[in-house]
């Protein structure tokens, strides 16, 4: 279910508050089930309503929404120089197949943007990820296609001024307590759950390919994060939806020291699910929970990284609690069949800032 409409009544958002149980639901609803049930609608266990306060991220978002209509997919094109200008010639970010400029709207009002540039062979194949997920608030919104020449793709997406986990984490000195990055978690988890939904393996989770929007290191409300990057994304239907069919074939490096060792032993499409997606979380969570730090950084080598996964080596507990480190090494189960999803690790995560909360 996408993350704007109340988990209760199905429907868009108004009045958005947030529960004790970490979960967002809207006001009414939630009172209205306190009453009758006396229990959350998450996990099932007592909750009082005297704990609601509103969610001013969700409110914002669906602000912004209603203020700058979405396009449909694949469908909503923009004009350099026309709708948009780009604010600098030097790129934010720039690699062999991308590069990323900062712009800004021409004779509109909108939040912050940025035009990405991708080259042809995989540009179509991303951009089709990019514009069909944008609906869920964890996932970086795209507006559109930019006008291009014949050998690359441009996006128009939402700009993340305080750049993107590992940043802040490593280079900014983000030190946050535990409770901010369960709620880290929590949304990383909600984009993940509507890509499952969907049928999508993001293929390539880490630090780096979470943007922060808003970061605070004591008031776990205000931090917000979204999901980027599916240069690595798989799908049944999307990628021939977008007209490429080799979408095998331009697979960039496997990110060895993220991937689940399915994947590492064989390299066959087929190991890639949600399964091997929280196996990469589980990662995620470890790097987050030790400040940024490269998985197996005492290993230069990645093929030696690759054997010692496929041994079941695991990496070593970081800065955490003993019942976040119990949910990471659950997301490590060798077997994927026994590795939670994404909902059941969103629930536990939920859980354990609830508890928290009450402690």
């Amino acid at each position: 279910m996408n993350s704007l409409y109340c988990p209760i009544t199905k429907k868009l958002f108004q009045d958005p508050v947030i529960a004790a149980d970490g979960q967002t639901y809207e006001r009414r609803a939630i009172v209205a089930w306190f009453r009758k049930y006396g229990t959350s609608p998450l996990t099932r266990e007592p909750m009082e309503n005297r704990t609601l306060q509103t969610n001013h991220i969700v409110t914002k978002i669906i602000s912004e929404w209603r203020a700058l209509p979405m396009p449909q997919p694949l469908q909503h094109f923009y004009k350099l120089d026309e709708d948009i200008k780009i604010k600098t010639t030097k790129p934010l970010f720039i690699s062999s197949s991308k590069a990323i400029y900062e712009v800004e709207w021409i004779n509109r009002q909108g939040p912050p943007i940025v035009l990405i540039q991708i080259n042809e062979a995989a540009g179509i194949r991303e951009a089709s990820f990019y514009l069909h997920l944008s609906c869920d608030p964890h996932i970086v919104r795209t507006f559109g296609l930019v006008e291009s020449g014949p050998d690359s793709v441009m996006l128009l997406q939402e700009h993340a001024p305080a750049g993107d986990l590992f940043e802040l984490l490593r280079e900014h000195g983000f030190r946050p307590p535990e409770m901010v990055l369960i709620q880290i978690f929590i949304q990383i988890s909600d984009a993940m759950i509507c890509l499952a939904d969907n049928g999508i393996v993001h293929g390539d989770l880490a630090c780096r390919n979470v943007l922060v929007f808003q970061s605070h290191a004591i008031e776990v409300e205000n931090n917000l994060v979204k999901l980027t990057d599916f240069g690595l994304t798989r799908d049944n239907g999307l990628s021939s939806a977008a007209g490429n069919n080799t979408a095998s074939s331009t697979m960039p490096t496997i990110p060895i020291r993220y991937a689940a060792p399915e994947i590492l032993q064989t390299m066959n499409e087929e190991n890639y699910s949600e399964k091997s997606d929280v196996y990469s979380m589980g990662v995620l969570m470890w790097e987050a929970c030790s400040r940024g730090t490269l998985p197996y950084a005492s290993v230069e080598n990645d093929n030696e990284v690759r054997n010692r996964k496929l041994q079941n080596e695991k990496l070593p507990q970081p800065l955490c609690s003993s019942r976040l480190w119990h949910i990471i090494k659950e997301c490590w189960r060798q077997l994927p069949e026994n590795r939670p999803n994404f909902r059941y690790l969103k629930q536990s995560l939920s859980m354990l800032r609830l508890g928290a909360v009450a402690r």
